[in-house]
């Protein structure tokens, strides 16, 4: 299994997000090697649910489209075995608790480890609530990913202080939507979490083009980007895997102008 410290090793990270099986896992598995290839260092999985109330309505959409393709857990599974014999980069699946308790926790989390994903991020479930998979995933070697949001000031301190792998910072500034730069009450967040902790922070949030991903990696350690992925994927269907490459190595280019 990869380490997710490695993603962080050499300087700001990009971090791009797929939900797999959109728009089939025939091009999913085509592009997680080539995202590495374009200079991601980890890549965020997503595994499709009916109700996935912590994303966006592109990434919902997205979510639909994959399960109404066929896509399945067991699917997604037997894709990433196939992908990690050729991609070094860590991976991470980013799901909801239903999914892990349809599929069994011990199970699912087991079964994750083995075909080498490094990590989770269960967006339902609160960090009050983490300690429901924390057994299972000390027991196969998974880290748990935590959120902050700015708006979690007086609760910053105890999720940094627990964190695993890295924090993933919630930009509230709706970044894409205006055009914005600037990125309100992710310094705050990060003097918050830097008074308990050295663990990597990345922002996550209405991220879109390089000048905001430079932006957001001159407070952070690096960037989650999924929406601007997913519209790429969704724009372009099957024929995705060059668009969304090059737009990869040029978020990551703007990261490494942050370093």
């Amino acid at each position: 299994m990869t380490n997710i410290s490695e993603a962080f090793a050499h300087g700001k990270a990009f971090i791009p997000f797929l939900t797999c099986g959109d728009p089939d896992l025939e091009t999913t598995e085509k592009l997680i090697p080539a995202l590495a290839e374009a200079g991601a260092d980890l890549i965020e999985l997503g595994i499709p649910f009916s109700d996935p109330t912590a994303e966006g309505p592109v990434i919902q959409d997205a979510n639909l489209r994959a399960l109404s393709g066929g896509t399945t857990t067991d699917k997604i599974f037997d894709m990433v075995r196939r992908v990690r014999r050729k991609v070094s980069v860590p991976m991470i699946f980013r799901t909801y608790a239903n999914v892990i308790f349809s599929y069994g926790p011990d199970r699912f989390l087991k079964t994750a480890a083995q075909i080498g994903i490094s990590g989770i991020i269960v967006p339902d479930i609160p960090f009050e609530e983490r300690e429901e998979f924390a057994p299972e995933c000390r027991k196969y070697g998974l880290v748990q990913i935590s959120t902050a949001a700015p708006n979690s000031h007086h609760r910053v301190h105890a999720i940094a202080e627990q964190a695993e792998g890295f924090l993933c910072c919630v930009s509230s500034s709706g970044m894409m939507e205006t055009g914005s730069s600037t990125l309100p009450g992710i310094g705050a967040v990060m003097q918050h979490v830097r008074a308990v902790s050295d663990i990597p922070c990345v922002v996550k949030g209405g991220i879109s083009t390089p000048e905001q991903a430079e932006a957001a990696c001159r407070q952070s350690d690096g960037v989650i980007v999924g929406s601007a992925v997913v519209k790429l994927i969704a724009a372009h269907g099957r024929d995705c895997v060059p668009p969304v490459s090059a737009y990869v190595r040029e978020m990551k280019a703007a990261c490494r102008r942050a370093d």
